[in-house]
């Protein structure tokens, strides 16, 4: 406004009628516009919900579990108090004195004590059948679901599945129940809006509302899940309950939250739909779900690695093992080989391999791209039944190799020695480990900063196996004088094989 009021000095009346009727009209566009994007934001998220919790709610339930415990004592009132919850605790004193609020909350000692837990749920058929987590209703004795009108029905477990959280639970209501369905989770986009309805800390059916804040969420146990975001308000007794977009379709399960206090603070999780609708069916089909078995350890790709393997960019996921007479072992894969796409997906990050591989059923042919010695290569693979542990194949034992001296290999602060029988009783290397031992690792060289330490051993450079030291002296000289800076190692410990690039001194 002040600069407006500038353009009108030293200027005719004639002119100053001109530039106000300018400045008219400016003003008038912007009111225009601003109107326009209140318009937008009044579309994208209404004023008022009411009409679609109205839709919706009828399906959203109460899942009630009951579970026996041993008790202390033979008769009510002796033995001390069940653990109890300290923010229900501070809730409940507003209604009971501190001496009731044990009495009221939670049961003691006896030989019929029981302790029961509350969460959520919602109705995803009108035949009954319900969705909820794994964490809600695993090892109960008893499964209840009460409806929105108060009625309550014992429910019976169809199925669970531990690695998404998820259960399917089925009530008979002897009439057609209100249900909602599911949407495209995959179409979901971070600012989203979204509806959470569930029954925190028992209270009964409560509806909070904000955005998806991120995707691709990781969290501990929750391998295969790219958990979605949000910021609607979720808490204790919401677990189960369902996510909605703005088309009253469930777009996640709510599942956790993230808390310094165990309250909401804005970070809850939910599992995307997209995931339950695949497990559901499974579960609904025969109460279990088999996912599909690759046979291969994996690694993430650093950038270190990335530049080793020639690679155009830190992606996909690096074999480190493979398990002999594994689907990946048929197929033809190798350690060191970079998986880049399963399918028609892209590996961008470590765990996209193994949700898509345990999405895939068994027995079915997929394609495979990987990267391979500077180039990528394709193959099929037909994916399997993960093995119970008894039916893993063993490793056949190694020769043992004769003994050789401790050679220091160039530009990255190792020496190593052939293995032999002295060394493997010294390190506690199993027969069937093969490659060069390391005995030392030179203070604040490349090895060192990665972690590699004396009772390693080096089963392959620039994946290429090596089964002497002078064999890993030579292999790394070769990347040295081919003017390449990094060079890729892999390393039994204990086990477990994994790959480490050291950046070579003086390359």
């Amino acid at each position: 406004m002040t600069r407006a009021l500038m353009l009108t000095r030293g200027r005719t009346s004639s002119d100053r009628r001109q530039v106000h009727g300018l400045l008219s009209i400016s003003l008038a566009m912007l009111t225009l516009a601003a109107s326009a994007l209140l318009a937008q934001g009044a579309a994208a998220q209404p004023a008022s919900v009411a009409d679609l919790v109205e839709e919706v709610t009828p399906a959203v339930v109460t899942v009630s579990v009951l579970q026996r415990a041993p008790g202390e004592g033979a008769e009510r009132g002796e033995g001390e108090p069940l653990p109890s919850d300290p923010r229900l605790r501070e809730f409940f004193k507003r209604f009971f004195d501190e001496d009731d609020l044990d009495r009221h909350l939670v049961p003691r000692g006896g030989p019929d004590r029981r302790s029961s837990g509350v969460g959520s749920g919602f109705i995803m058929d009108p035949e009954g059948y319900v969705v909820t987590n794994n964490h809600v209703v695993a090892d109960a004795e008893e499964i209840k679901v009460t409806l929105k009108d108060g009625e309550s029905l014992e429910a019976t477990l169809i199925g669970r599945d531990e690695k998404t959280d998820l259960a399917l639970l089925k009530i008979d209501a002897k009439r057609p129940l209100p249900s909602v369905g599911f949407g495209d989770s995959d179409r979901v986009r971070v600012g989203d809006w979204v509806m959470a309805v569930g029954n925190p800390f028992g209270l009964g059916g409560t509806v909070t509302t904000g955005i998806v804040s991120a995707r691709g969420r990781d969290l501990a146990g929750g391998t295969l899940i790219d958990f979605l975001q949000i910021d609607a308000a979720i808490n204790q007794g919401n677990s189960g309950g369902p996510a909605f977009n703005a088309r009253g379709e469930v777009i996640g399960i709510n599942t956790a939250i993230f808390s310094p206090n165990g309250g909401s603070v804005g970070i809850g999780f939910a599992i995307p739909s997209n995931l339950a609708k695949k497990v559901l069916a499974d579960l609904r089909e025969d109460g279990k779900v088999e996912r599909g078995w690759l046979g291969v350890r994996i690694q993430p790709v650093t950038p270190e690695l990335a530049e080793g393997l020639n690679l155009d960019r830190p992606r996909g996921a690096l074999i480190a093992a493979v398990e002999p007479g594994g689907p990946a072992d048929k197929a033809g894969l190798e350690p060191g080989d970079v998986v880049l796409s399963w399918g028609d997906e892209a590996i961008e990050r470590l765990k996209d391999l193994p949700r898509l591989v345990a999405l895939t059923p068994n027995g079915e042919r997929t394609a495979v791209t990987v990267w391979r010695k500077d180039r990528e290569e394709a193959y099929t693979v037909v994916t399997g039944r993960l093995p119970e542990e008894e039916e893993r194949v063993a490793a056949l034992p190694a020769e043992p190799r004769a003994p050789a001296g401790v050679i220091e290999v160039p530009g990255t602060g190792l020496a190593v020695a052939t293995l032999t029988d002295e060394l493997r009783e010294r390190f506690g290397i199993g027969q069937s480990v093969e490659g060069v031992v390391v005995v030392a690792v030179a203070d604040y060289s490349a090895a060192a900063e990665q972690g590699i330490r004396p009772g390693d051993v080096i089963g392959s450079i620039a994946l290429e196996p090596v089964a002497t030291a002078g064999e890993a002296a030579a292999r790394v000289e070769a990347v040295r004088e081919d003017g390449e800076g990094v060079v890729t190692v892999m390393v039994y410990r204990g086990g477990i094989e994994s790959f480490f690039a050291l950046r070579l001194a003086d390359a």
